[in-house]
């Protein structure tokens, strides 16, 4: 007798569409109240991230104290443009979450071996581009979901911060979803005339990667 599991979550991941643009130095002010004409959550939490071994084409991070979140690289279907405001590499993941008790450490242990802390300060908005405001979404229908953060970060005694994007939900739709998104709160320009490049844009572990311990 042969039975065969139904599909879930957890076998399957989601899909998602992810742009990220990790910015040197402290937060601005000026940058958090351009961010807080959306309707804001904040949170904040460490994330742990495993840079040895490296494992390509694989993110590995355990999310808080709670989950250990495993991505898949599938790629990068080009470039997200907002003329004359951004610019950066999108990037297709398949992600993976499970519940993880994270191991307790003294105050002046430092990072587990192989891993890198990141300390966020994290405020998030869900988006409708301005061309949709009152889209209707028909029961039973899946439809992407885009989540805006702007983050202010901590690693290694530096301060950073950064801007991302991810949308998730029916692969045909994340693309066109990430591009409304993108311009609608990038309509009104960062404070200054701050310009996000190609340069900045990182995935987290890229990003660490790149910095020294």
């Amino acid at each position: 007798m042969t039975a065969t599991a139904a599909e879930s979550p957890v076998t399957e991941g989601v899909r998602s569409l992810e742009v990220r643009w990790i910015v040197p130095g402290q937060l601005k002010t000026e940058v958090a109240d351009w961010f807080g004409r959306f309707s804001v959550r904040v949170e904040t939490r460490e994330d742990a991230y495993l840079l040895d071994p490296h494992l390509p084409g694989l993110s590995v991070k355990i999310r808080g104290t709670a989950a250990l979140e495993v991505k898949a690289y599938h790629g990068s279907p080009g470039l997200l443009e907002v003329a004359d405001r951004a610019r950066g590499r999108v990037e297709s993941w398949q992600k993976w979450s499970f519940p993880f008790e994270r191991p307790a450490q003294g105050q002046d242990s430092g990072d587990l071996p192989g891993w890198r802390t990141v300390h966020k300060r994290r405020r998030m908005s869900s988006i409708t581009p301005a061309d949709e405001p009152a889209r209707t979404r028909d029961c039973g229908t899946a439809r992407p979901r885009c989540e805006v953060e702007l983050t202010e970060i901590r690693a290694s005694g530096e301060a950073w911060w950064s801007l991302g994007f991810e949308v998730t939900g029916p692969a045909d739709l994340l693309r066109a979803e990430l591009d409304g998104a993108a311009a609608f709160v990038l309509a009104q320009p960062l404070p200054g005339g701050a310009r996000l490049s190609t340069d900045d844009c990182s995935s987290y572990e890229d990003w660490l990667r790149k910095r020294p311990s």
